[in-house]
C-alpha cells in the first residue's frame, strides 16, 4: 500500500480504544495547554484585528470564535482561534520548530461544530491521528528555512477536519493531497519579528478545514503527493525516499509522546539558555548587576533564528520571543520568565538593552545531526562576573522536554498562569469547569459543551449555557 493511502486509512480508522494511556495523557495536556494559551492570547497584538476581520467577512455561522464569541464559517473560526493560541508562543512544540497543538485543537473544535458535534473519545482519537501524521512527516523533513509549522501541521489539521466531517478514505486522500499544495511558510517571519509567525499557525488550520470541505465537494488532489516525482519526499525531504519513519508502527508507536511543553513563553531555541541561567542563579545567587559577560552556545540553526542582536522593532513581543539575548537578559534581571516579561513595558526596560549587549551567542555544529539536518535545542551557558568568577551550565533537555517532563501539577499551574494573565477574560467559575472537562474529556458526549465554556459572555452571544454531558456508552 502506498504511503499516501496508509496515512489516509490510519487517519480514518484509528480508534480511541486503541490509544495507550500515555498518548491520551499527552493529548489531554495539549488540549489544556492550548486552551490556556488561547485564553491568554485572545487580546494579543493582531488577534482582535483578526477577530474583527473574520466577523466582517461574515458567512455561514458554523463555528465559534473562542473567548470573544461570535460564529463564522468553520475555516475562519479555526484561523482566528489558532492565531490566538500561538500568539504568546507558549504552546506545545517539537524539534525543529513544528507547532501542532495550537492548530490541531482549534481545528478539531471548529470541525466538531461544523459536523454537528462529536464525542470526547472521537475528538481525542482524531487529535492523535492527525498529530501523528504531521509529526511523522516532520521526522523526515529538511526545511532549510521553511517554517515546519506551515509545512507539516497542515496535514494534521486536514486529517482531523476530514475525519470529523465524515470523509471516506478516498476523500481524505484527496484532502491530504490538497493540503500538500497548501504547505509552506518561511522562518524569515520569526527572524524579522513579524505577526505572520502567529498567523501562519492560523493559516494551516484554515487550510485544513478548506481542504477537507473541498475534498468532500469532489475536488481532487495529486494521488502521489508524498512519493511522486515532485511530492513531499522531493520537496521537503530533499529526495530522502524512505517511508519507514512515516508509516512504520502507525497506531503502535506515538511520535506525539515526544511533544515539548514550554516552561517559558518564548521560542523553543531560547528554552535551554533560560533554563540554564535560572539554574545558575538558583545555585550561585548571581545578581544581574554583577554580570560582565554571558556566552551562550547553541546549534547553528538556533543561532540563525534566535541568536541575532536584540532590537525592538514593529512587534516587540515577537522580537523578544524569538531572541535568546533578550531571554537571557530577562532571566538574569527578573529571575524568571513569565508571560508578563514579554509585555511591551518590560521589553523596553533600559536594563534589558544594556544587558543584551553583554550576551554573546555562538553556533556549535556538534549540536546538529548532519545526516538529517536536525538540531538540538540544548545549550551551554557561561556567565562571567565582574569579579572574574565563572559559572557554567549545560541544558540538553529544558523543563517540559519529553526527556525532562513537567508534572501534572506544573501543567495545571501553567494553565492557571495563562488565565491569570488574561485578567478576567472568562468568569472565574468557568475556569474550574474547563479544567474538569479536559480531565474527563473521554467521557464527554459532545465537545461542543466544552466550547460553550470558552466564550466570554454566552448570554450576549446567544450561546446555550450547557453543563458538560458525560458519555455513558463507553
Amino acid at each position: 500500500m502506498q504511503t499516501e493511502q496508509r496515512l489516509a486509512q490510519y487517519a480514518l480508522e484509528s480508534a480511541y480504544r486503541d490509544l495507550p494511556e500515555s498518548a491520551i495523557a499527552v493529548a489531554k495536556n495539549v488540549v489544556l495547554t492550548v486552551l490556556g494559551t488561547t485564553i491568554a492570547g485572545a487580546r494579543a497584538e493582531g488577534c482582535e484585528a483578526l477577530v474583527r476581520q473574520a466577523l466582517h467577512w461574515g458567512g455561514r455561522e458554523e463555528s465559534t470564535i473562542l473567548v470573544h464569541g461570535g460564529r463564522v464559517p468553520a475555516h475562519n473560526a479555526a484561523l482566528v482561534n489558532s492565531t490566538m493560541a500561538r500568539a504568546l508562543d507558549f504552546c506545545d512544540g517539537m524539534v525543529p520548530g513544528i507547532h501542532v497543538g495550537a492548530s490541531s485543537v482549534p481545528t478539531a473544535l471548529a470541525a466538531a461544530e461544523l459536523a454537528g458535534g462529536c464525542s470526547g473519545k472521537e475528538f481525542l482519537a482524531a487529535l492523535v491521528a492527525g498529530s501523528e501524521i504531521a509529526m511523522r512527516l516532520n521526522a523526515i523533513s529538511i526545511y532549510d528555512g521553511f517554517d515546519p509549522t506551515g509545512v507539516c501541521t497542515v496535514f494534521a489539521t486536514t486529517a482531523i477536519a476530514g475525519r470529523l466531517i465524515g470523509l471516506d478514505a478516498r476523500g481524505l486522500h484527496d484532502a491530504l493531497a490538497l493540503a500538500f499544495n497548501r504547505a509552506g511558510g518561511s522562518m524569515q517571519s520569526n527572524i524579522d519579528g513579524a505577526l505572520a509567525v502567529r498567523v501562519i499557525q492560523g493559516f494551516v488550520s484554515q487550510s485544513g478545514i478548506l481542504c477537507a470541505e473541498l475534498a468532500r465537494a469532489g475536488i481532487t488532489g495529486p494521488k502521489n503527493f508524498i512519493e511522486g516525482t515532485y511530492g513531499y519526499f522531493h520537496l521537503y525531504a530533499k529526495d530522502r525516499r524512505d517511508a519507514r519513519p512515516v508509516t512504520d508502527g502507525l497506531g503502535q508507536r506515538f511520535e506525539m509522546e515526544k511533544t515539548l511543553f514550554k516552561k517559558y513563553p518564548s521560542c523553543g531555541g531560547t528554552l535551554g539558555p533560560t533554563d540554564a541561567i535560572l539554574a545558575l542563579i538558583a545555585e550561585h545567587d548571581i545578581a544581574a548587576e554583577e554580570v560582565a559577560r554571558v556566552d551562550i552556545t547553541v546549534s547553528p540553526r538556533v543561532q540563525r533564528v534566535v541568536g541575532n542582536p536584540f532590537e525592538v522593532g514593529d512587534n516587540p513581543k515577537v522580537n523578544a520571543q524569538f531572541n535568546v539575548r533578550y531571554c537571557a537578559a530577562n532571566a538574569l534581571i527578573r529571575r524568571g520568565s513569565t508571560l508578563r516579561h514579554f509585555d511591551d513595558a518590560e521589553i523596553r526596560d533600559p536594563r534589558i538593552a544594556d544587558l543584551t549587549r553583554m550576551v554573546h551567542v555562538t553556533a556549535d555544529p556538534s549540536f546538529e545531526d548532519p545526516a538529517r539536518a536536525k538540531f538540538s535545542i540544548g545549550t551551554h551557558v557561561k556567565i562571567t562576573t565582574k569579579r572574574g568568577d565563572v559559572y557554567e551550565k549545560s541544558a540538553a533537555a529544558p523543563r517540559g522536554h519529553p526527556a525532562n517532563p513537567m508534572s501534572g501539577a506544573e501543567h495545571l499551574q501553567r494553565f492557571r498562569d495563562c488565565v491569570d494573565y488574561a485578567e478576567g477574560a472568562l468568569p472565574a467559575d468557568r475556569i474550574e469547569k474547563i479544567i474538569a472537562a479536559v480531565a474527563r474529556l473521554e467521557d464527554m458526549a459532545d465537545v461542543r459543551d466544552l466550547i460553550a465554556l470558552l466564550v466570554a459572555d454566552r448570554a450576549q452571544r446567544g450561546a446555550a449555557a450547557r453543563q458538560p454531558r458525560l458519555d455513558k456508552t463507553g
